[in-house]
């Protein structure tokens, strides 16, 4: 299986590792990642304004290039998700923004939320399998308790993102355990670290983090995973005294599949 692959800016500066890894465990794992040519920044952050359409349009383009590929569409950032899959939704549902959008735009048709747009772990979940996920593990996480940082993004505004639940989510912990890891759950797991905040209001942002630290060291995580990019950056800058490493999924996938030396 083939996916059209929108990596997204910062898997191409500080977070090459949740990119590098992805790639070469798709292999592993019998699908192809072929990025999208001439992609551009989603932006990072959905916009809220009602007629905000300029900012949407690098996602519509790579919307409709998988589109004519007749592709689904990847992405492994949290923050890319959540916005391509949100514009691909204003597309299919809201006449007003399809019809500007498409007029800025030169489609031989015009783009309607044709594609189906995926995170990875979906497809680990939903097209490769995690039980197929346990038989390919070579090197089982035996022993390793890991909590799951979902953060929001992923997660919300569940009607559309459509990931999993908002409250109770399992996919990362059913990761976890494929891999032979496990799974810590906590109940600051699908809490805000702060996002962009951070750059503004540090003090706000650092006292978010260490309760995020502090709730999974304190119901035995030893260490996190997540897969954005901005959530990293935050929870390392944790000052808790219960601070934990933080990895990319895509590090214990690849060490779990034999793709990483550990």
């Amino acid at each position: 299986m083939v996916y059209s692959y929108y990596p997204g800016c910062t898997l191409k500066t500080k977070a090459k590792d949740l990119d590098k890894y992805a790639r070469e465990c798709a292999k592993v794992l019998g699908f192809e990642l072929e990025e999208i040519e001439n992609w551009q920044c989603c932006g990072g952050v959905y916009p809220l304004g009602s007629d905000e359409i300029a900012s949407k349009l690098s996602s519509v383009r790579a919307l409709n290039e998988a589109k004519t590929k007749g592709q689904d569409l990847v992405t492994v950032c949290s923050a890319c998700h959540h916005v391509i899959k949100r514009t691909n939704d204003d597309m299919k549902n809201v006449e007003d923004i399809r019809t500007r959008a498409n007029n800025y735009m030169e489609f031989k048709e015009p783009y309607a939320g044709e594609t189906t747009v995926l995170h990875y772990l979906e497809v680990l979940r939903d097209k490769v399998g995690f039980d197929v996920l346990k038989e390919k593990v070579v090197n089982p996480l035996n022993g390793r308790k890991i909590g799951a940082y979902y953060g929001c993004l992923l997660l919300r505004p569940s009607k559309i993102v459509q990931f999993d639940d908002p409250e109770n989510p399992s996919i990362i912990e059913d990761f976890i355990k494929a891999l032979g890891g496990t799974p810590v759950i906590y109940p600051y797991r699908n809490e805000c670290c702060g996002g962009y905040i951070s750059l503004k209001e540090k003090e706000m942002s650092g006292r978010m983090v260490d309760r995020i630290m502090d709730s999974a060291s304190g119901f035995g995580a030893e260490e996190l995973i997540t897969a954005c990019p901005l959530c990293m950056y935050n929870l390392n800058k944790s000052e808790s005294a219960n601070k934990l490493p933080v990895h990319y999924f895509t590090e214990i996938l690849a060490e779990a599949l034999g793709v990483k030396e550990v």
